[in-house]
């Protein structure tokens, strides 16, 4: 006797992009002495050693799974976090700099971890009302919206029907699944350092497969991870 209709496991619509997105391991501490050099206008700290272990961690997680590509940004914690991945299954990273992180303007240099740390009132202002242009010269939701869509619409073109890696930072992890779930625009910041969130886009738009997986990470997580930048 048949079963009847039994459920299935969600598959990706055919021509659809499954992409794992991974926040960059830990970058190296901000201090007034020694600010992190700026590219683009972005800065653009190496990873602490602790970021190192992370980075490990990943590779490790993800090398067993059938990947076409790992896409980074031009700020260079990604690139050093994707590369034992990289070396794990012979692959040359790719360049998508329009997934870089949310420019912050006069806080850049690692000045918002300081201004975060002391409470600054425009830090507080910047948290209640989910806007990061509340910064002086920071990005608005609607020019980030631009960059990150964009950056994503071209990986979808490059890869239907395959899995990728976008190796990236924490608000614009946040800011893709916000903008796919309709939800506020922080409701998702935090992204732990080295965690995976997965995404599947397609002609229909972008559907959230899952946020913030941190299990191979969790030994290298302290108070403070999952701080934005």
């Amino acid at each position: 006797m048949s079963e009847g209709f039994r459920q299935h496991s969600y598959q990706p619509p055919e021509g659809a992009t499954e992409i794992i997105l991974v926040r960059h391991g830990e970058s190296r501490a901000a201090t007034k002495e020694n600010p992190f050099p700026l590219v683009d206008g972005h800065g653009d700290p190496e990873l602490h050693p602790n970021g190192e272990a992370q980075a490990v961690a990943v590779g490790e997680r993800l090398k067993h799974e059938v990947i076409d590509a790992i896409y980074v940004t031009s700020l260079q914690r990604t690139v050093q976090t994707a590369a034992p991945l990289a070396g794990h299954l012979g692959m040359q990273t790719r360049l998508e700099a329009d997934l870089r992180e949310v420019c912050l303007g006069e806080w850049e240099g690692g000045i918002l971890r300081m201004k975060a740390a002391a409470g600054d009132p425009i830090f507080v202002q910047m948290q209640a009302e989910e806007r990061w242009d509340v910064i002086p010269g920071a990005e608005s939701w609607e020019t980030l919206n631009q960059r990150i869509t964009g950056g994503l619409s071209r990986i979808h073109q490059q890869h239907p029907d395959q899995k990728v890696v976008a190796v990236v930072h924490g608000g614009v992890i946040g800011h893709i699944l916000a903008h796919a779930t309709g939800s506020s625009p922080f409701a998702f910041n935090g992204a732990d350092n080295g965690s995976i969130s997965r995404i599947v886009i397609h002609a229909d738009g972008i559907k959230v497969r899952s946020f913030n997986d941190n299990l191979h990470v969790q030994s290298t997580l302290h108070t403070g991870s999952g701080q934005l930048t």
